[in-house]
């Protein structure tokens, strides 16, 4: 077959257009095939990112066929990913025990069938079988390009380690919550007012006790009404003072007084700014310690004028060890000037003076010596020195530390003591000799009963062994062993009688014994002035003429007696008669009957009139004590009211009690009644009790005298708040008597006072007793018919 051109020319476009449409589709395909790939790259990125997102899909078809990734089937503990949502239980896969619950399942598949139907989302929280996992489901309505027909798609979370964090918080947040309440509860239980403020300073909280303090009804309405607690302060409120913590983030501190309950308290009020959360602020009432500060203050006060009342010296130094005071015989002792008490020394420095003034003993190494005196600040207890000075003054000194680190120095000049010691050491031994000397048995006892002192006659009058008697024996076991030397063992108790007659009684009694070996002894107990008791003892079985001799000198003595008060009674008189005759004519010379007189003269005059007064009473009173002695005091009768009587006594006395700076207190009624008796001489009586009470009280101090009726007597108490006695001082005084300055000796005490006020109220058939404590004054009791 033959082409011709025109066919060859068609067969060439035709083969070309062939050639084109090829290379079209070649090249379509080839768009489509890289299309295809980035499709798939695509599909398998996002499978990917499906993969390793914390939620996996799980489409559920109408049909209840289920599409999810392999991943999924892990989480539920299955080994692959059923056909079938009600399959997910595991028991149509491997029968194992992965998968959900039934119940879980059987939920799921309501919730999937009502979000299918009504397009209802819904949510889930499932735990696989066997697992710890937590799964949250979220399911609702497939997109149609998804899954077209009502499918619904179900995200699963995996919310294990939130859950976990969840608990951790749900813990944390539990015991916050725990321990809020406990603080909630500790801030309402503490007894003092606290409060919680916001940023502004208005107030949040306060607690019950803050309730109480205002006397509000409850925390709410306090709150509500903005109630302070803190009044206004230089012009600032409490909230803006809290504010102003607040603005400098500094806690504010400060000493108010509030009225709670009724009265003025003081309050140290604290405001703590809480960062931005607000101000907290509560109130300590230190109304107590302030009163205690201030007691302590008025103690300190009365300790410093108490000390300065001390023979001895006593300096107190603080915790700086700076000296704070010393009273008047402490810079007496170590020679402090006033310029030096007008800037107090250091310690130390105070050494250095001493040394320089000769007042502390010589040290080879004064620096050593004086560094070991300030480690007195920190002894565990009281340091007690003795110096030897080299002017031969002997000083006992006590360092006593005190808490706050001070020191109290107490500095006693002993030399005077020393000398009075050696003195009596001296006294002791020339006793001792001259008891030994005595013929006659001789022993002292104490008050409470215990041998005091003794001679060798005594030891073996009674057959005592030496070594017995050392241990001072009480009476009663001195008593035992006299009993077995007795014939009639129970005769003791005559001894014993007399004794504490001596002793406690205060009256002298005496007797016979008869001893075992026919001896028969002589004892009196005799009471001493000191409040001890005197026992003699004497052997008189072959001496007749020691007892007549006895008999002579008791004889002698009464006479004696009765001739001494013979001789006062005379005395007086004979003193009265010259006496009145100077009175008489100084009082001529006072009312000018002899010239004028000088203001000199007239000063003289009236200080003779005055002395004439004072010896006319003591006069008087020795001639009333005479013949109260003997019992020949005459006494006047006549009837008069004693309330009265003693008001005149007390007025007499209003210009020295004015002079002594006291204050006499008179109380009284008519309960006292009237009396009958020697009115001069009883008021006498009573006016020597007072003037003993305005002797014996200190400056500032108070007399009191009371006057009423008890139990159908007149009674008066006269007491005073001065130093008082103790209980042989006591009995010393009731003697008229008491030890002289060297210890060698008595004298008379308040002159003749009282004994005569004594005499005077017996004589009148009344009683008079005396009650006295160290440091808590003295009271006469005097009790009249």
């Amino acid at each position: 077959m033959t082409f011709t051109p025109l066919m060859l020319a068609l067969l060439g476009l035709l083969l070309a257009g062939w050639t084109l449409a090829a290379l079209w589709a070649l090249a379509a395909a080839r768009t489509r095939e890289r299309k295809a790939e980035a499709g798939q790259r695509q599909a398998r990125r996002l499978a990917r990112m499906v993969d390793e997102s914390p939620a996996l899909p799980l489409l559920v078809r109408v049909d209840g066929k289920i599409e999810a990734p392999q991943r999924l089937a892990g989480w539920l503990g299955l080994d692959a990913v059923p056909q079938f949502l009600t399959e997910l239980d595991g028991g149509r896969i491997d029968g194992g025990g992965g998968g959900l619950t039934r119940e879980n399942v059987e939920q799921l598949g309501e919730e999937v069938r009502r979000c299918q139907r009504t397009a209802t989302p819904f949510r889930m929280v499932v735990t696989p079988r066997g697992s710890t996992r937590s799964l949250a489901l979220r399911g609702h309505l497939a997109d149609p390009q998804i899954s077209p027909g009502g499918a619904a798609l179900v995200w699963v979370f995996d919310f294990s380690d939130s859950e976990s964090e969840l608990v951790q918080l749900r813990d944390e947040a539990a015991q916050a919550r725990g321990d809020f309440a406990a603080l909630v509860g500790l801030i309402e239980a503490a007894p003092m007012p606290m409060w919680f403020r916001g940023p502004e300073g208005e107030l949040r909280l306060v607690n019950t006790a803050y309730v109480t303090a205002i006397g509000g009804e409850n925390a709410r309405q306090v709150v509500a009404d903005g109630i302070e607690l803190i009044e206004n302060v230089d012009g600032l409120s409490a909230r803006q003072i809290a504010v102003q913590a607040a603005g400098r983030q500094l806690p504010i501190e400060r000493m108010v007084s509030a009225t709670i309950d009724g009265a003025r308290r003081a309050l140290r009020v604290s405001d703590l700014p809480l960062g931005q959360e607000g101000i907290a602020g509560y109130a300590v009432d230190v109304e107590e310690m302030e009163e205690l500060a201030r007691s302590l203050k008025a103690f300190g006060e009365a300790e410093r004028t108490t000390l300065s009342q001390l023979s001895a010296g006593v300096a107190q130094f603080d915790r700086k060890r700076q000296l704070t005071f010393a009273n008047a015989p402490f810079q007496r002792l170590f020679k402090l000037g006033p310029a030096m008490m007008l800037d107090p020394p250091p310690f130390e420095r105070l050494l250095d003076h001493a040394r320089e003034a000769g007042r502390v003993p010589e040290a080879r190494d004064f620096p050593a010596w004086r560094r070991e005196r300030a480690d007195w600040f920190t002894a565990g207890s009281a340091q007690e020195e003795s110096w030897m000075l080299a002017d031969g003054t002997h000083l006992r000194l006590v360092a006593q530390p005190l808490p706050d680190g001070g020191l109290t120095l107490i500095a006693e000049d002993r030399t005077e003591q020393l000398q009075l010691s050696a003195a009596r050491d001296t006294l002791l031994r020339t006793r001792t000799a001259t008891f030994d000397s005595l013929f006659e048995s001789v022993a002292v006892f104490a008050p409470d009963g215990r041998l005091q002192l003794w001679n060798r006659r005594f030891a073996a009058d009674w057959g005592l062994d030496d070594a017995f008697l050392d241990q001072h024996p009480r009476i009663e076991s001195l008593l035992e062993q006299i009993a077995r030397r007795l014939a009639k063992p129970l005769r003791v108790k005559v001894v014993g009688d007399a004794v504490r007659g001596a002793t406690l009684e205060r009256k002298q009694t005496g007797g016979r014994v008869v001893l075992a070996d026919g001896r028969t002894l002589e004892f009196a107990g005799v009471p001493l002035p000191d409040g001890n008791g005197l026992l003699t003892v004497l052997d008189i079985s072959d001496s007749e003429k020691a007892a007549e001799a006895l008999k002579q000198r008791a004889a002698a003595l009464e006479e004696a007696d009765a001739m001494k008060t013979r001789f006062l009674a005379s005395m007086s008189y004979e003193f009265r008669t010259p006496l009145t005759s100077i009175g008489g004519f100084a009082e001529l010379l006072q009312a000018g009957l002899g010239g004028d007189l000088s203001q000199p003269g007239r000063e003289y005059v009236s200080a003779i009139l005055q002395s004439v007064e004072r010896l006319g009473e003591q006069i008087e009173s020795v001639l009333d004590l005479s013949q109260s002695e003997a019992g020949m005091l005459p006494l006047a009768r006549e009837e008069f009211e004693l309330l009265p009587l003693v008001k005149g006594l007390a007025d007499d006395r209003a210009a020295r009690l004015a002079e002594a700076g006291l204050t006499l207190d008179l109380r009284g009624d008519k309960s006292a009644g009237r009396m009958t008796g020697d009115r001069r001489r009883l008021g006498r009586a009573l006016g020597h009790l007072i003037d003993n009470a305005i002797s014996a009280t200190p400056p500032g101090g108070r007399v009191l005298v009371e006057v009423g009726g008890h139990k159908g007597k007149a009674r008066v108490v006269i007491s005073d708040n001065g130093a008082g006695m103790d209980p042989a001082t006591l009995a010393r005084a009731l003697e008229g008597i008491k030890m002289s300055a060297d210890g060698k000796g008595v004298e008379r005490r308040q002159g003749l006072g009282l004994p005569l006020a004594r005499q005077l109220i017996e004589a009148h058939g009344g009683a008079l007793e005396l009650h006295s404590e160290p440091g808590q004054g003295t009271a006469a009791i005097v009790e009249l018919p």
